[in-house]
Formats: C-alpha cells, sequence, structure tokens
C-alpha cells in the first residue's frame, strides 16, 4: 500500500512515524513544501525571547533521521498543487526547480495546516509587516529584530500569539502595543478574569488599543506607521497576529467537503467525504465534547493524535476519536491563563440553559509561604446539572488544574459530581478546598 502525507508537521510526521512503526512494508511518502519538519511551533515566542537561541533548537526531528532511520520517503521543497481523487494523484512543483512531480496514491492524508490571516489592507505587504507561524517566520522576526536593531513594535491582534509575543518582545526590550478592533480584550473570557490579564499587559508597559481599527500600514523615514481610524502608532516592525485559516483550498478545488471556517469535514475516524482520504491536523474539523456539534479549534495536541488515528485507520486498526473540549493554556508575564469548555455565552449559543459563578480562592493553604490568588470561573447548565466550561486566571497553580475539568468535560460529569471528586491536597500547591472544588460548589446553588 502507498500512503502518501501533505504536510510534515504534528499530524503528517505523527501519522507517517506511526504507519511506518505498524506496517513497516507500507510506502509512506510525505510531500511538505518548506524545508523544515517536526519542530515545536508553540515553543517560537519564547524562542525569540532569547537573542542567542537558535531557532533550531525547537526542531524536534530533523529529516534525515525520518528518512534513514525509520525508511520514510520524506520529499521536502515539494508542492502539492493538485489532488485527484478519480485517479488517486497528487501533483505539484518542486520549489527549488520549478520541476512537476505526480504521485499515485492508495491512501491519502492532508495534513495542511493553517496560516495567519493577513488583513487586505494597504501596507500589509511591506518590508518589516510579519507574521509567526512556521519555523521560517520564526527565523524572519529574529533575523529582522537583529539586523534592524528594532526597538518598537506593533502587535495587531490580541489573541494567543500576540499576547505572547508581546512578552517575547517586552523581552528583549522592545517597546510593544498591541491593536485590535474589538473593545473587548479577550472577549471569549469572563470580564472580571479579562481586566486581571490586562492589568498585567499594562504594568508591563505593553500598550493596549482595543476598539482601534487599522486602516492600513505607511512606510516613513523612520520605519513604519500604523494607521487606525482615529490614531497612528509607529513602530520599526509590525507583527499580524489576528489569528490563523485552515489551508483547506487544496481540499475544496478536488470536490472534497469543508465546513465550519471552511475547515476539511472529517468524520470521527478523520476521513473526509473520499472514504480513500482522511484530514487533520489545523485544516481539518473537529467534534467539540460538550456541545457534539462539529467546531475547529487548531490545537496541537488534536494535530498529534488525530495524525496516529488516521495511520491506525489506514493500516486497519478501526480508531475514532471523541473530540476536542477546546483547551488551552498560555502565558502573560507572570499569569497563566487558562481554558476549557464552554463560556457563558458559547453555552448559551449552543442552546445551553447556563449559570456562572466566579470565586477567589489560592494556590496555596492559607499559611504557606508564595500563596497566591487564583480566580476560577465555572459554567454550568441547569437543565442538566452538567459542568460546561471553565476559566482560570492566576500567577501560579493554573495550567495544570485545567486539566480536571477538562477530564471531567469529556466524562460528561454534572457540577454535582465534579464537587465530589478527590482532588489532591498539601499546603504548598492547594488549600484543602481546591479552588476548583470551591467554585464547584458555588455553582450547585445555581444548577
Amino acid at each position: 500500500m502507498r500512503f502518501v502525507i501533505i504536510g510534515g508537521d504534528a499530524a503528517g510526521m505523527s501519522a507517517a512515524s506511526r504507519a511506518k512503526r505498524m506496517q513497516p512494508d507500507t510506502e509512506v511518502i510525505v510531500l511538505e513544501k518548506t524545508e523544515d519538519v517536526s519542530y515545536s511551533a508553540c515553543g517560537m515566542p519564547y524562542n525569540i525571547a532569547d537573542a542567542d537561541r537558535e531557532v533550531e533548537d525547537l526542531v524536534v526531528r530533523k529529516a534525515e533521521v525520518f528518512r534513514q532511520k525509520q525508511g520514510i520517503d520524506l520529499f521536502t521543497g515539494y508542492r502539492a498543487e493538485a489532488i485527484d481523487p478519480v485517479n488517486r494523484t497528487v501533483t505539484g512543483t518542486i520549489v527549488d526547480n520549478g520541476e512537476p512531480f505526480r504521485f499515485v496514491y492508495d491512501r491519502l492524508l492532508i495534513a495542511t495546516g493553517g496560516r495567519p490571516i493577513i488583513p487586505d489592507l494597504p501596507g500589509f505587504d511591506l518590508p518589516g509587516v510579519l507574521a509567526l507561524k512556521s519555523l521560517e517566520d520564526g527565523r524572519r522576526i529574529k533575523s529582522f529584530i537583529r539586523n534592524q536593531s528594532v526597538k518598537k513594535a506593533v502587535i495587531a491582534g490580541m489573541g494567543y500569539i500576540g499576547l505572547e509575543m508581546a512578552e517575547a518582545l517586552r523581552e528583549r526590550n522592545i517597546a510593544v502595543d498591541m491593536v485590535k478592533p474589538r473593545p473587548d480584550l479577550l472577549p471569549w473570557m469572563h470580564r472580571d478574569l479579562a481586566a486581571i490579564v490586562e492589568k498585567e499587559l499594562i504594568d508591563n508597559q505593553v500598550g493596549l488599543h482595543a476598539g482601534c481599527t487599522i486602516t492600513g500600514i505607511e512606510k516613513n523615514a523612520d520605519g513604519l506607521n500604523v494607521v487606525c481610524e482615529d490614531r497612528s502608532l509607529s513602530a520599526d516592525m509590525v507583527l499580524a497576529a489576528i489569528g490563523i485559516r485552515p489551508n483547506s483550498e487544496l481540499a475544496a478545488d478536488a470536490g472534497i467537503e469543508t465546513g465550519i471556517n471552511d475547515a476539511i469535514s472529517v468524520n470521527r475516524h478523520l476521513q473526509t467525504s473520499d472514504e480513500a482520504i482522511y484530514a487533520a491536523g489545523d485544516c481539518a474539523d473537529a467534534v467539540h465534547v460538550v456541545t457534539g456539534e462539529k467546531t475547529w479549534i487548531p490545537l496541537a495536541l488534536r494535530a498529534n493524535r488525530a495524525g496516529w488515528a488516521v495511520a491506525d485507520n489506514v493500516c486497519g486498526r478501526p480508531t475514532a476519536l471523541e473530540g476536542v473540549a477546546g483547551t488551552s493554556v498560555f502565558k502573560v508575564f507572570n499569569l497563566e491563563v487558562a481554558r476549557t469548555g464552554l463560556s457563558l455565552a458559547e453555552a448559551r449559543r449552543a442552546d445551553f440553559e447556563p449559570v456562572e459563578v466566579v470565586i477567589k480562592s489560592r494556590s496555596r493553604a492559607h499559611a504557606h509561604p508564595g500563596a497566591q490568588t487564583i480566580r476560577v470561573n465555572l459554567v454550568g447548565d441547569t437543565r442538566s446539572g452538567r459542568l460546561l466550561g471553565a476559566q482560570m486566571v492566576g500567577p501560579e497553580g493554573v495550567a495544570h488544574r485545567i486539566n480536571a475539568v477538562a477530564v471531567a468535560l469529556h466524562n460528561r460529569m454534572t457540577a454535582a459530581g465534579f464537587s465530589q471528586t478527590d482532588l489532591a491536597y498539601a499546603p504548598p500547591f492547594s488549600p484543602v478546598w481546591d479552588p476548583l472544588l470551591t467554585a464547584a460548589n458555588q455553582l450547585l446553588k445555581k444548577v
């Protein structure tokens, strides 16, 4: 059997490696348009923060290892441009020399990932306007900061990547302004928790310009000028961090069904509308474990897990994935910020009858040195009593606590059931009543 994979990062290389381990006789071919495979994209902001650290440190496994030790036919610099589902072929162009290529497949995995959203506005194509998604993007940003002696940066967007990059640039003593058209920082977050994140940014000299719509970017004698409707901001560098969109055009052009956010529609076995073609990673959708509906939430763990599942299915071991809860965590200077499941507004849109609580607790026992304040938001459903989601903010004790709620959501636990869970206690790590249990007990008064 010939198993062809388009895309050589998380989902693609996870599928390739697993398929080769399970069935060594399978011919596994990977087509990757860049020269980079298998790297930690999520680590790039932290790498950029350290001027002396090489971007290559983020490479998990080099291409030659896949080729020589695992027997995978990995072709870097091969840009796939068309899929023919009838004849089961992938065609494209070799980047270096423009020569065409054609591969026949028995099974195909589309793992083309996502790409940054670049506004269709004047000036976003100027030198010094950059985005961060690929390893080459990371190299480009580090090189630009070094070679242009960047002192001021404007970040368009205030999502996860934007916030992590704000910290990274401040670590390099670069002045940072952040701009977004909507009025609220982290609009999905409870306002009490979002206010804490906002204060942390301001305390670290990050300029916040929410409700500010960019109309374009101009080149001037000193660098760049980000023009908004009511103000302008000067910068040596502009980072587009508005979000990403799935690279699904290759699939759509081949007649493969797309769905929410134009992501490739897959079933729980990761099959597309063509049974010989699978999709995984940031280009594909998933099922939300709380709502049971299709969603598109690009997550690193999901990409790797989906790659494994595709390999299992291709190799004759039927595997279905339950779905995602949207569990995520990120760092904003001295804060840990985490979420899983639905916010109150999202729960309403999903036709639940939700209520929420916000509690203030401590990361350690009250008498233990170093205890920090944690705020927890829990959302529950008044009809069923189910726990629907959680958000947490604090200097410590947040990143791994959120996982307890994620497990509860995957198991459709009620707030009452969650309130009875046996969570660990020791004074250096938690009060006797863990903040999550305190929040659950308060939620019980409403559900």
